[in-house]
């Protein structure tokens, strides 16, 4: 097993598993299908690969047509491109009526790197979250990224799945079990919890280990199915260390932080930090620089921790 893999590599992978197993899937990309690396289902099933050009409305729409035809369309393209220049078909032509097309965005966040602000999308799943009828999922990994596009395509309707392009730890065996709508508990705790989801799960599975040297006992949940959202284990965990630190590679407005301040605004009142990218823009630069330079790291996750902690004692 490789040390990492991008998540948009492991929907590569996924793709082909998914071409052998059923003849209604087919593939659709807005001229990046080495990016996104659908090219090698292009390569092996032609006769149901589309290369849109670089026509990203025309993508969405013609996915849509596909899905009234009966297959299972997987339209792929960045981030930034899907969400950004086909928002109307998205909305218009597949969730209003609640279609069968998956939408494989790659690139999002600012992991894309020296591209820049402009190609990082970190208001995607804002977006998508607000549309109705739309699943939103942000796979941590490369296994959860298989199971992830495996069940997408089980799914009967709009889905969104965020991928990125920087490789990532292997976290998961073949033994994990993804669920739309539920959410894994990867370590108990009792003192505080950090739901992330994305590049963050890792880091705050390091964070947590750090934490524990310091008789910090935390809770770690990788919250991969942002829409649906589990509320029953967010509520249960809430409960149980009574403190929670959200991290996202996302803007904290809208995305995986406000969702779970939603929940538990309602059902659970619970001291809070949000970590991620705080109201901004990304910018060029490495990868590793960026997550620096906008605090997505394990040492601003156990910055984090220790905030929430002060507020938990109030």
């Amino acid at each position: 097993m490789a040390d990492k893999i991008a998540t948009r590599d492991a929907y590569g992978k996924a793709l082909l598993t998914l071409g052998a197993e059923n003849p209604k899937v087919v593939v659709l990309d807005a001229d990046l299908s080495k990016s996104t690396k659908t090219a090698d289902f292009g390569k092996k099933y032609p006769e149901r690969f589309f290369n849109m050009g670089i026509a990203e409305s025309n993508l969405l729409g013609t996915a849509a047509g596909l899905a009234t035809a009966g297959k299972i369309p997987f339209a792929s393209t960045f981030a930034i491109f899907a969400v950004g220049r086909a928002f109307e078909q998205i909305r218009n032509s597949i969730a209003y009526p609640k279609l069968n097309v998956k939408i494989a965005a790659t690139h999002a966040g600012i992991t894309v790197g020296e591209d820049g602000g402009s190609h990082q999308a970190i208001e995607d799943v804002a977006i998508m979250r607000a549309v109705p009828n739309m699943v939103v999922l942000v796979p941590a990994d490369g296994e959860e990224t298989r199971q992830v596009v495996l069940a997408a395509a089980e799914y009967k309707g709009p889905v969104y799945i965020r991928m990125g392009r920087l490789a990532l730890p292997v976290l998961f065996g073949e033994e994990y079990r993804f669920e739309i709508g539920k959410a894994n508990v990867l370590q108990e705790g009792t003192d505080v919890a950090i739901m992330a989801n994305g590049v963050m799960v890792s880091m705050a599975l390091e964070a947590a280990a750090e934490l524990a040297a310091e008789g910090i006992s935390v809770s770690v949940v990788n919250v991969a199915s942002v829409k649906p959202l589990d509320e029953e284990t967010i509520v249960r965990v809430a409960k149980q260390t009574k403190a929670v630190v959200t991290a996202e590679e996302h803007n904290i407005i809208g995305g995986l932080g406000s969702a779970i301040s939603e929940v538990l605004g309602e059902k659970q009142p619970t001291p809070m930090v949000r970590v991620g990218l705080r109201d901004t823009f990304g910018e060029s630069g490495r990868p590793q620089e960026l997550l620096e330079k906008f605090g997505l790291t394990k040492e601003n996750l156990v910055k984090a921790v220790h905030e929430v902690l002060t507020k938990k004692l109030r």
